[in-house]
């Protein structure tokens, strides 16, 4: 494996409760080792089930040189494809997404069904056997309308994350929506940079007025830091959760994953400029607009809000050491009529103005990390959801390349 040596050298420089060392952020061999220590053996978040609703609607992602097509097939099954024509290997899929009848490789026309077969290879002579050159499969799970995929030859078990999240989303029914919207934007920011940013909101007061008007900047239930409003706020909304019968209570994700369901602030319900729904017709057979939000984040490439009118996706695949795309997808209820149950400027400009002022902050941070007077800095309380995410990556890039020397502690 290349730039093991060097991935060694930077893992032992980590110093756990600290950012990371420059070189993890920066350094071009470091992004190559990541694409595969990282993204070729873990799942990846792709899509929304109802993304391809029909027979032939398909997706596609980038994962480094690797092309997937996310597809629903005649019967109604979802199935994933490496985006590579098993003649000569040209891409089949050329745009992110849309519907067709069959695969047709626009190089040599070459005819795959929507289940992977090849089913006409024109002008190839008769002892050729169609039968060997299906397109190769690409893992592929759906939990609860959420589709993930993965290129690896066995990719770890998802069942314990489906276990602990399907009781809090599930009741959100988001195989009963459609996209409301949809939005990419390419940042100009070493990816890991982009998840640090969306763990911590020990930069929401300085930065985000507009997410401030709904978001409680709490991540625990019960953090000490809390005020007495927020823990007021927290007994009334979880006395009408239970009523509900609406899980709230922290997940056990570890360094894997969080769920968790919290309050908007008092008077709130969704994430609008005015507070009030976004969507007028709320999601599933919800009657009741004060929900909350479920926080659901997955290591590498994903965060989601569930909410009683709306879920936003939100997914991060990286493009270089110093170019990330990050796409935000918003889903209302599948009968929710566009003008008249909502409008898609109202429901969509918190969380782009938000993204926008994300962008800026991970590009500046990105920027100051490049420089030589860079040298990691310690975590504050409030972003220890960093140390899960830093535990986590560490770990990945220490399978990849052996284990390092020992970390040095905070105090060292």
């Amino acid at each position: 494996m290349p730039h093991q040596e060097l991935v060694r050298d930077l893992l032992a420089q980590r110093r756990s409760g600290f950012s990371l060392p420059q070189g993890l952020y920066v350094d071009d061999a470091i992004f190559q080792a990541e694409l595969d220590a990282v993204f070729a053996t873990d799942w990846l978040f792709a899509c929304n089930a109802c993304e391809i609703k029909r027979p032939g609607d398909f997706h596609t992602l980038e994962i480094g040189g690797n092309s997937l097509i996310v597809l629903r097939d005649r019967d109604g099954q979802i199935r994933a494809f490496h985006n590579v024509c098993r003649h000569r290997g040209s891409r089949l899929c050329l745009t992110e997404s849309g519907h067709v009848n069959r695969l047709v490789c626009p190089y040599h026309q070459w005819v795959y069904e929507l289940d992977g077969r090849l089913i006409n290879a024109r002008q190839m002579p008769d002892d050729f056997d169609p039968a060997g050159y299906g397109l190769r499969p690409a893992h592929v799970e759906v939990i609860c309308g959420m589709i993930f995929v993965s290129i690896a030859e066995e990719p770890p078990s998802l069942e314990r994350y489906r276990a602990a999240v399907t009781p809090y989303i599930a009741p959100h029914m988001p195989d009963r929506t459609k996209v409301a919207f949809t939005s990419t934007i390419i940042e100009e920011a070493n990816w890991k940079l982009v998840i640090e940013n969306n763990r911590e909101c020990y930069h929401c007061s300085g930065n985000h007025p507009e997410l401030l008007v709904t978001l409680v900047e709490f991540a625990l239930p019960d953090d000490p830091a809390a005020s007495a409003t927020f823990r007021g706020l927290m007994e009334r909304s979880t006395a009408r959760w239970d009523r509900l019968g609406l899980p709230h209570r922290p997940a056990d994700g570890g360094v894997e994953f969080r769920c968790i369901r919290l309050p908007f602030n008092e008077g709130t319900t969704s994430f609008t400029l005015d507070g009030k729904p976004g969507c007028a017709k709320l999601l599933a057979d919800f009657t009741e607009p004060e929900l909350g939000s479920v926080r659901l984040f997955r290591v590498p490439n994903n965060w989601n809000h569930f909410l009683s009118d709306q879920i936003m996706h939100f997914r991060v695949l990286p493009l270089s050491a110093h170019r990330t795309a990050v796409s935000t997808t918003w889903l209302v209820h599948e009968d929710a009529v566009e003008g008249v149950d909502y409008d898609v400027g109202r429901l969509t400009a918190v969380w782009l103005t938000t993204n926008d002022q994300d962008r800026q902050l991970a590009e500046n941070n990105h920027l100051g990390i490049r420089s030589s007077a860079y040298r990691p800095g310690p975590y504050a309380p409030s972003e220890f959801l960093l140390n899960n995410f830093s535990d986590w990556y560490v770990a990945k890039m220490e399978a990849y390349a052996g284990s390092p020397r020992p970390v040095l502690a905070a105090a060292e």
